[in-house]
């Protein structure tokens, strides 16, 4: 017999806005936390013990929030609103204060993204005010390290992914471009170093696994397209899938690089194993565009689930952990 349908293990209520944006905090020494932007400006952090918000936060003027992450063991909050600004948020000892902001000039969606380089030290990047126009920056000092502009034109820039080769090498970024493009540019050098035409349509995503040197990009077409990043630092396009509806928002990888989620237009989140890309499971709750997925990192992996933002305001919670027992 076929198993049932999965269905959420809880829901979240009451964000008052579409879910742009998910980021978990899960540690063995604080509350597991839920981390939520929406489209009117509010940041939710809801406690996953007793599934309510721990705080509400307005910081971005009523703006969309497009992006979220933590660091320093979750005292410190970043967050990206479409007010061309990210903020950076003081939440030791209970505080919601901005302690600092980056103007971007960006009026696009494409999120930020970010990479510790050394204890303490971050690259943070984020689309400038030219559109194709990618700004990279170190934190805590906001030291310039580079500005990425293409020398052909691709459109407005989509989506962006730091990451760090093995052996010291790096960093890299890819970016996703709005006539389909993916880039692979070196920071420290400023430097193309190549790129592949993944999507007939504008990348609206993208995901990379710098471990197995792979990644996978989504699109407002009906394709996700994966690609491998070979020994010369070209990138290769390798299987695609194709969905029965077209339109991603987002994807997200589970840390411990096994499963893939997809966050559809068709109001659809999909599983992939993510070393075949074998489909394992549609998760249907929402009944409007999923825009957000996220994987927990909680220590244990009975405790891990996957978060889906949607468009009709309401988060879904799903336990995952059977489904990743089967994604070898």
């Amino acid at each position: 017999m076929s198993r049932p349908p999965p269905t959420p293990i809880y829901t979240l209520r009451g964000a008052g806005g579409p879910l742009n944006t998910l980021h978990f905090h899960c540690s063995q020494a604080t509350t597991p936390l839920l981390f939520s932007g929406s489209g009117k400006g509010a940041i939710h952090m809801w406690n996953l013990n007793t599934r309510r918000p721990e705080k509400v936060i307005e910081g971005h003027s009523g703006n969309s929030v497009i992006w979220l992450n933590t660091i320093q063991s979750g005292q410190k909050l970043i967050s990206q609103g479409r007010d061309m600004q990210i903020s950076l948020w003081d939440l030791a000892e209970g505080r919601t204060d901005v302690v600092d902001s980056i103007w971007t000039g960006s009026v696009g969606f494409c999120q930020s993204s970010m990479l510790e380089t050394s204890p303490g030290k971050w690259l943070l990047a984020f689309p400038g005010e030219q559109t194709e126009e990618i700004k990279i920056i170190e934190l805590p000092c906001k030291t310039p390290i580079s500005t990425l502009v293409p020398d052909s034109k691709l459109g407005m820039v989509m989506c962006i992914k730091l990451w760090q080769g093995d052996l010291g090498t790096g960093p890299f970024l890819l970016a996703g471009y709005e006539d389909g493009s993916m880039l692979l540019w070196d920071v420290t050098q400023r430097s193309k170093l190549s790129q592949a035409k993944a999507h007939p349509e504008p990348i609206m995503c993208l995901t990379f696994d710098p471990t197995r040197l792979k990644g996978i990009s989504g699109s407002s077409d009906a394709k996700l397209s994966s690609w491998i990043v070979d020994s010369q630092n070209n990138m290769q396009l390798q299987d695609s899938v194709t969905l029965v509806n077209p339109g991603v928002s987002q994807m997200c990888l589970r840390d411990d690089g096994k499963l893939l989620a997809s966050a559809g237009w068709d109001h659809r989140v999909r599983l992939f194993g993510w070393k075949r890309l074998k489909p394992l499971a549609v998760l249907q709750y929402h009944t409007d565009m999923v825009l957000s997925v996220a994987f927990s990192n909680h220590q244990d992996p009975r405790q891990r689930l996957l978060a889906a933002g949607s468009k009709d305001q309401r988060i879904s919670l799903w336990s995952i952990y059977n489904e990743g027992s089967e994604a070898q």
